[in-house]
């Protein structure tokens, strides 16, 4: 079936797995400013291939503005212009990559693959200081990995997993909603972007800032902790059963 022969959503029960992960991936995102795309579309592509990676661009931005608009006075407004510029190059390179694997039985081994690198990224404990230079590169390889799956994150998590919470998560919540934008588009010039995904982001845009305000009290706990770890294993779970579903 092409996404063209879709009805604009989803049966009932996959649009709701759909809904609870875009509720734990909002939460997640807004905690530590990284994971809505890690547990999002691994969860999504298992019941709702064909929506993917449309649906989680879309609704990863509304997650991604409405998380910064509660912490933009911790972003170092420096940081941004190298990693937009990087983000930008990425979604143009994997624009037409995405052409080929979108709608494509293929599709959901990528976002295994990447989830699964993603995981890999975040637990290597790399350390790598914050310039022009990381900042572009960690901005290209995010492009390049959100477009195809809307997952892009890790890549600026590490840049920023040595640096004070609180601006770590808005910095990266920064990146990654610029960088929905941008992907969106790319998808949309490629003619990978459809109606159906677009309806099915508009059906569960309301959850987001829903579950940005009931997240509210958690973020303030949690400035002390980290929930890396939950987050992390969700993702890598979710990604083997999605991988060996489609081996």
């Amino acid at each position: 079936m092409t996404i063209t022969d879709l009805h604009l959503l989803p049966a009932l029960g996959p649009w709701l797995i759909c809904a609870l992960a875009v509720v734990l991936g909002t939460t997640i995102q807004k905690l530590s400013g990284a994971g809505f795309g890690m547990v999002a579309a691994p969860i999504m592509t298992m019941v709702a291939a064909d929506w993917v990676p449309g649906t989680v661009l879309l609704v990863g931005f509304l997650v991604g503005a409405g998380s910064v608009l509660s912490a933009r006075d911790a972003i170092v407004l420096k940081d941004l212009p190298p990693g937009f510029m990087g983000r930008t190059l990425g979604a143009i390179l994997a624009a037409s990559i995405a052409a080929i694997v979108v709608g494509s039985p293929a599709l959901p081994v990528v976002v295994a693959c990447i989830v699964l690198f993603a995981v890999a990224l975040n637990l290597a404990g790399l350390r790598v200081p914050i310039n022009k230079a990381s900042l572009f590169g960690a901005g290209t390889v995010a492009g390049i990995m959100g477009t195809l799956t809307g997952i892009g994150a890790p890549p600026m998590a590490i840049l920023y997993s040595r640096v004070e919470t609180r601006r770590s998560a808005a910095s990266q919540n920064a990146f990654f909603g610029f960088g929905m934008v941008v992907s969106v588009l790319a998808l949309a010039i490629a003619g990978v972007m459809r109606w159906p995904q677009v309806a099915f982001a508009a059906s569960l845009a309301p959850l987001v800032p829903l579950s940005l305000y009931l997240s509210r009290p958690l973020a303030k706990r949690f400035e002390r902790g980290s929930i890396r770890p939950w987050a992390l294993g969700l993702a890598a779970t979710a990604a083997v059963i999605l991988l060996v579903r489609n081996l």
